[in-house]
């Protein structure tokens, strides 16, 4: 427990004291994201807070990781690393779509081969529980961690709400990693929960700083193989073990569910639209939040609050409900919700013009 008191305030101190000095810099050399017709932002403001998470985060997780126990280390380090160069890159000149991708591959690659971050079956997903072959298996492991990937580099569209939620992701499966005794992941998921609280305190309106991609990415890629592990570690406890979850599938579509769904739903609404799913426009949840009339503060507290009740409902309901009624319901819930929104939005939107 004192491992993880000491990784979070390690990488909370190192990310605290090194954003002041990266926002002066970039001020000094002129390195802002300025606004579009895409933003929610009206100023020019610095992107480059995610390089102050990264530095909190590696060097927590470095220094408090116990390596005779997690060899497999030195690949995540290295998918780590792989992630920052992209992001920050993209940051300072923003680069092709097809290089990130490929970039993005590469990192995810080396988790699966290198870290036997993988997903290895159906886990009763349809009914199944058979094994996945390695070749299916090496296919969907490195999709998932791209969807994941990207699922928070798109949320991160308001002060706040990637931060926000990748906290709240890391800190509830870092808080079930200790109690099954698996430190070493409880330790990168409270040594990024370090970095990104402390980077919060600049990014809460008013902005000092955003993430930019380079914070996106890395946490996007720590909630993929929290997340993996998580499912897969849970599924092979035995039966009847005390923090064992039953569907866990469904369990961990609700624990991800505000980046997951908003992805989904934001790719099939552009499909059908005849657009590009990798078009960008203003379709977000959050978006739709502050077209309703919310500020960036309060459309970023409705979203974490709705994970938190995501997050409870299937913590509660795992063993009442059978793994695809589980489902259902998450999904069912998530488009309600969603299609208020849009009615809401749209109310506001006429309220205005009349």
């Amino acid at each position: 427990m004192y491992v993880l008191i000491l990784s979070f305030l390690t990488a909370f101190t190192l990310t605290y004291f090194a954003i002041p000095s990266i926002i002066s810099l970039a001020r000094q050399k002129r390195l802002f994201d300025e606004p579009n017709e895409r933003s929610s932002h009206k100023v020019s403001t610095p992107s480059l807070g995610g390089i102050a998470i990264f530095a909190g985060a590696i060097f927590s997780i470095v220094l408090w990781t116990p390596f005779q126990t997690f060899g497999n280390l030195q690949y995540i380090l290295c998918a780590f690393i792989i992630i920052f160069l992209i992001g920050a890159k993209d940051d300072l000149a923003p680069m092709s779509p097809y290089k990130k991708l490929v970039g993005q591959i590469l990192a995810a690659t080396i988790l699966v081969f290198k870290s036997d971050i993988a997903l290895k079956g159906f886990y009763g997903f349809m009914g199944i529980n058979n094994e996945f072959g390695q070749g299916f298996s090496i296919l969907f492991s490195i999709f998932t961690i791209m969807v994941i990937i990207n699922a928070f580099n798109l949320i991160d569209g308001i002060n706040g709400l990637a931060g926000s939620i990748g906290a709240l992701i890391a800190a509830t499966l870092g808080t079930w990693f200790l109690m099954v005794d698996r430190i070493e992941f409880a330790i990168v998921a409270f040594a990024t929960v370090g970095a990104v609280v402390a980077f919060l305190k600049y990014n809460y309106t008013p902005a000092k700083i955003f993430m930019g991609d380079t914070g996106s990415l890395l946490i996007g890629i720590v909630s993929a193989i929290l997340i993996i592990e998580f499912i897969d570690y849970n599924y092979n406890l035995e039966a009847g073990a005390k923090y064992k979850f039953d569907s866990i599938p469904a369990v961990a579509i609700g624990v991800m569910i505000l980046p997951l769904f908003d992805t989904i739903r934001v790719f099939t609404t552009r499909a059908l639209r005849g657009s590009s799913p990798f078009k960008p426009d203003r379709r977000h949840i959050h978006h739709l939040l502050i077209d309703a009339g919310y500020t960036h503060m309060q459309a970023t507290a409705v979203l974490v609050f709705v994970n938190v009740c995501f997050i409870v409902f299937v913590f509660s309901m795992h063993e009442q409900l059978e793994l695809h009624i589980l489902l259902m319901s998450i999904i069912c819930i998530a488009t309600l919700l969603t299609y208020y929104l849009h009615l809401r939005a749209n109310d506001y939107k006429q309220q205005l013009s009349s």
